[in-house]
């Protein structure tokens, strides 16, 4: 048995460094592919350097482009590494082209493909995530859902690997190795609000990035808070092209670590974001937060209590903050597991299970 692990974004570094971990502590054989996806060091490698992650076994330096080019020069490379090192297993996590590389090289020879937060679903085909998870799903042969909601979307669209009863979400792993102990009561908090914003459909359309920071900036005035915005570079770089200037209440900052994103988030009296990942970390964390989507692949933790979904118009996303900002309870019930996400993957996957069928055509 020799596993490999496909990563190449900050949300994969952060939610299979606890896999990996799991795996050097029981010192299974591996070797570690990194697409370098993400080539901006403060995107990346710090993320390696904070998490006290081994360096890469094969650093692709893939880059940015478009997305079948980026994954086009992934296949090749990692399916040489799979054949070359003799990879008997793959696991990859989430929905990144890295992960859809990393299944395919894997499935089409034939070897035990794992997919880590498998069954998520946004229904919301503008996403490319959503075509690159539904398509991991379909070609893995062992599903770990983090979630019944997941493992029920799995069972329904009948997808042919193994569905394995659900594992809770790495995520809870990570945020309890790397920020242990850090809920906050809500009177001990800062008077701000963190947002992020990245996604496509957000940035880069003028009139709805310009609407949601007027709304996140007319929020913030209302309840006298300031606003912490580390600004991915996509981001920034849309403003700019846009001429949309920030709200006095609304501040730049720089791109943060894993470790100073907790504390941002474990202290905030509000969480603004589009991010799928901050929006799991806010629920672990107990911090009430806002997502700035029409849709999302999370809903439990809308279910719990622990966010609200805003849409993109200024008035929903200022209904939605004025309800979370009310919030006084933090003790919702936890949707994404106890922090054995990590150790329920290995142990199935160390389990005894039939071959992968073929990959037909």
């Amino acid at each position: 048995m020799r596993i490999g692990i496909v990563l190449g974004t900050r949300p994969e570094i952060i939610k299979l460094a606890p896999v990996l971990a799991e795996i050097e502590a029981r010192s299974l054989d591996r070797f570690l592919i990194h697409t370098n996806q993400h080539y901006d060091w403060e995107m990346d490698a710090q993320f390696f350097e904070e998490m006290e992650l081994p360096a890469p076994d094969l650093n692709l330096h893939v880059g940015s482009g478009r997305h079948g080019e980026q994954t086009g020069k992934m296949l090749a490379p990692i399916e040489a590494a799979i054949e070359d090192q003799g990879l008997t297993h793959v696991i990859v996590q989430g929905d990144t082209n890295s992960g859809l590389a990393g299944a395919l090289a894997g499935a089409k020879l034939l070897r035990r493909v794992a997919h880590v937060e498998a069954g998520l679903r946004s229904y919301d085909m503008r996403m490319p995530e959503e075509l690159n998870r539904r398509l991991i799903d379909h070609i893995s042969s062992d599903l770990f859902p983090p979630t019944p909601t997941a493992h029920a979307v799995l069972t329904g669209e009948s997808v042919p690997g193994l569905v394995h009863e659900p594992s809770g979400n790495t995520v809870v792993d990570a945020v309890l190795r790397y920020a242990p102990g850090s809920r906050v009561p809500i009177e001990e908090r800062d008077p701000t609000i963190l947002m992020t914003l990245h996604r496509p459909e957000n940035v880069d359309h003028e009139a709805i990035l310009r609407g949601i920071v007027e709304a996140v900036g007319e929020v913030a005035a209302a309840h006298d808070l300031d606003v912490v915005f580390p600004a991915h570079p996509r981001t920034r770089e849309r403003l700019e092209r846009f001429g949309i200037s920030l709200p006095p209440r609304i501040e730049f900052a720089p791109l943060k670590s894993f470790r100073e994103l907790l504390a941002l988030q474990a202290r905030a009296r509000l969480v603004m974001t589009d991010s799928g990942g901050l929006q799991e970390e806010s629920c672990v964390l107990g911090s009430p937060c806002v997502v700035l989507r029409t849709h999302t692949d999370r809903p439990e933790t809308i279910e719990v209590g622990a966010s609200r979904l805003a849409g993109v118009e200024r008035e929903g996303i200022v209904a939605a903050a004025e309800e979370m900002l009310a919030v006084e309870d933090l003790g919702w019930e936890q949707p994404f597991g106890d922090g054995s996400a990590s150790r329920a993957i290995v142990d199935a996957l160390l389990a005894p299970t039939a071959e992968p069928a073929a990959v037909s055509g």
